[in-house]
């Protein structure tokens, strides 16, 4: 079984969208940009390091460029059965699943991020890395210190994350050595997220999450509050709400993913952070970065290799190949395929292959029509897959 897995802040580098401007899932970025007012595509391209570290910038960045990677993989017929996101990636995730529609996420992740820095300036706050220690340990170094200063982050055994006012950190941060952590670093972020210093944003993000429509996820989310996988609609606006202020269960979401079945674990976005934590924590695993176009032939390699040795898991999409390619919505609706267009029937490129919402949903490939994937009068997402073609 496969997982994606999506970066939160902190993952972004600058011009990490260089290497995605010529290609077709670049659309994903204006689409961004018209659905928060911003120029996503300037932050993407021409933005500093300073620029990028503000809380309102890096989010609404790595959410973008992580949903570019992962509309590039979905036209490969790539698909997942569960999925998490760190953090900010648990918007990244739920997209995926088809819980939120692209549109909506823009929006909530740029009020988030918003919400977040007001919240950070309002309120002086820090982070910092706590190295070879176990967590009880860590919390007891918390509890120790006169102030506020709380556990942030559980991310790989011996990598917690501790945040709260910077006095208080850094004394955790000395309690932590002299219980035998082997080191403790601080964390060049502007604010204790994740604690209850952003108390604040999340009153606020609870207002943006109540205007957007949430839908039951296509496959479960594992989510960071408590390390569940879920695929009931109802309960992710308040668990969106309530990760804002409460620890990020990382480590113990790998161990669910695995106990779920899942032996790969694709990191979809920038960086190379989760893919380092999934190899810390887990064992006999396998662990894929795709962050450039080229890893995105990777991915196709990998996965073919896997299911040719039969470790590959079975499920709509699964058996999709290299030289497989699918068709996806352009928008969200009821999709009604085109009349007398059947399997084995030959498809050119720019074909119509049906309509959702009366858009025309056009093939960008040419090939053999293997079979429609979604259900004649089916409500279905944007860049949910449509139908499949065998392109050799």
């Amino acid at each position: 079984m496969l997982a994606f897995t999506f970066p939160g802040q902190g993952s972004q580098k600058p011009a990490m969208g260089s290497e995605w401007v010529e290609h077709e899932s670049w659309e994903l970025v204006d689409e961004a940009s018209a659905a928060c007012g911003r120029d996503v595509s300037q932050l993407l391209l021409e933005a500093d390091a300073d620029e990028l570290k503000q809380t309102r910038n890096s989010q609404l960045t790595t959410f973008v460029l992580s949903m570019v990677v992962l509309d590039a993989v979905e036209r490969t017929g790539v698909v997942p059965n569960l999925a998490a996101g760190h953090s900010l990636g648990e918007y990244s995730a739920l997209c995926a699943s088809g819980a939120l529609s692209f549109e909506d996420a823009v929006r909530l992740v740029a009020e988030r991020g918003e919400a977040m820095q007001v919240a950070a300036d309002e309120q002086d706050g820090t982070m910092a890395a706590v190295l070879g220690l176990d967590d009880d340990l860590v919390v007891a170094a918390c509890a120790r210190v006169d102030g506020d200063v709380w556990v942030a982050n559980y991310n790989a055994p011996g990598q917690i994350v501790i945040a709260g006012s910077p006095t208080a950190v850094e004394d955790a941060s000395e309690k932590a050595k002299e219980l035998g952590a082997k080191r403790a670093m601080g964390l060049p972020v502007g604010g204790a997220f994740h604690t209850p210093f952003m108390a604040p944003a999340r009153d606020r993000l609870r207002k943006a999450l109540a205007e957007v429509e949430v839908r039951a996820p296509a496959i479960p989310v594992v989510a960071n509050v408590d390390a569940a996988a879920r695929k009931d609609a109802e309960e992710w606006p308040q668990l969106l709400a309530s990760q804002l202020c409460s620890p990020v269960q990382w480590r113990q979401s790998l161990y669910t993913l695995q106990e779920l079945g899942c032996s790969t674990f694709v990191e979809l976005g920038p960086g190379t952070v989760l893919t380092g934590m999934a190899k810390r924590t887990l064992k006999e695993v396998n662990t894929l970065s795709v962050a450039t176009p080229e890893d995105v032939d990777t991915l196709l390699a990998t996965v073919t290799d896997l299911r040719s040795s039969g470790q590959g898991g079975s499920g709509a999409g699964e058996h999709l190949y290299v030289t497989e390619r699918l068709v996806v919505s352009p928008c969200a609706g009821v999709f009604v395929p085109k009349q007398g267009i059947s399997g084995d029937q030959p498809i050119s490129v720019g074909d119509v292959v049906g309509w959702v919402a009366e858009e025309e949903v056009r093939s960008p490939f040419a090939g053999l029509l293997m079979e429609f994937m979604a259900l004649e009068n089916e409500r279905v997402t944007a860049r949910q897959p449509i139908a499949w073609l065998r392109t050799k």
